[in-house]
């Protein structure tokens, strides 16, 4: 499985993180469990944000909905109150609720105090529709499966058709899981911000790759009916207000590759920081937040855009070829790069 820039295609013009992977944000961890059997291709990916009981340590994060065609599951109170309090599940469209239940058992069993002497918690899941190379009614993902994604994520992580990314099809390609990242330098620290994408987008034929080429995939160029989920990581010092903004610059580089967000296309950002934990049971009755200068910001927002890019085609590059319900395949971009292409 090749990477993109095995290929000689370099995306954007600043420097990546030691992995060019979310997980260089110190803390981040990512788990897969891929389902591939019969007429199935399916799974779960896990992103641990931060070690530890997030419950009672939550994370500042916030939500971009671009085109809202999903079913996912706790973004509502994400983008409301602008912290996040459980991993974050990535699965089908079928298996939201099934990974809800297994992050509010996995929540329950570090805080058995939830829903009864505290609130609830509030799983995040997102999901894309890999009905086209899995059999989606089959129900195939477990609570097991995804409490198995969560325990063995680890800072190495897998892309290609791998845990939730094993039946996504891109551009007309085979898609799945990638991920890439960002460095940038605030009073002299290096600070990173890291995507990985649930990549299954995009009308056949409409992919740009960021040397000018359009690869076709020479199926038929159906109408976008796909989803990208885009998770954004970061160690930034930012607020509420300003991941929002930097999550909304992951749509760009989602654009950048030929991306006109269809009707039928759920394009969802979802961002966090390892910075400004949010206690549960606060202390004090006011919070001193640290925040970057709006000035310094358009650093993050290339960052953004340029990570998003580069995880959708790693997502692409390092897929490998799947056998669907009734046949169904999807030819795959590393076949077609690593071929001259027809003049």
């Amino acid at each position: 499985m090749a990477r993109i820039r095995q290929f000689d295609i370099t995306p954007g013009i600043m420097a990546t993180g030691k992995r060019n992977a979310i997980t260089d944000v110190s803390g981040v961890q990512v788990g897969h469990v891929t389902l591939s059997s019969g007429d199935v291709n399916t799974g779960v990916t896990a992103i641990i944000p931060q070690p530890g009981n997030l419950f009672e340590n939550k994370l500042t994060a916030s939500v971009e909905v671009i085109n809202g065609f999903g079913k996912s599951a706790g973004l509502v109170q994400v983008a409301e109150l602008g912290s996040l309090e459980t991993p974050i599940l990535l699965t089908n469209t079928f298996g939201v609720g099934t990974c809800s239940n297994a992050l509010i058992r996995h929540a329950v069993a570090q805080n058995p105090t939830i829903g009864r002497a505290t609130s609830t918690v509030n799983p995040v899941v997102c999901e894309c529709n890999d009905g086209v190379l899995s059999d989606i009614q089959a129900m195939a993902v477990s609570e097991a499966d995804a409490l198995r994604a969560i325990e063995i994520a680890q800072s190495d992580m897998q892309e290609g058709s791998v845990g939730a990314g094993a039946g996504m099809i891109t551009f007309g390609f085979k898609g799945g899981i990638g991920t890439a990242s960002r460095v940038m330098t605030l009073q002299g620290r290096e600070h990173v911000l890291g995507a990985l994408v649930l990549s299954n987008f995009g009308r056949a034929g409409d992919l740009v790759l960021p040397d000018g080429r359009r690869p076709d995939p020479r199926v038929p160029h159906e109408d976008e009916k796909g989803s990208i989920i885009v998770v954004l990581a970061t160690d930034l010092p930012v607020d509420h207000r300003q991941l929002s903004r930097i999550c909304r610059r992951a749509g760009a580089g989602i654009a950048r590759l030929g991306a006109f967000y269809g009707n039928g296309s759920g394009d969802i950002v979802l961002g966090f920081t390892s910075r400004n934990r949010i206690a549960h049971r606060p202390a004090e009755d006011v919070s001193v937040v640290e925040r970057m200068s709006d000035a310094r910001i358009d650093d993050a927002f290339r960052a953004a855009c340029e990570a998003t890019e580069e995880a959708i085609l790693n997502a692409m590059s390092t897929a490998t070829a799947v056998r669907g319900r009734k046949g169904a395949t999807r030819p795959l971009l590393a076949d077609w790069l690593g071929a001259r292409p027809e003049k």
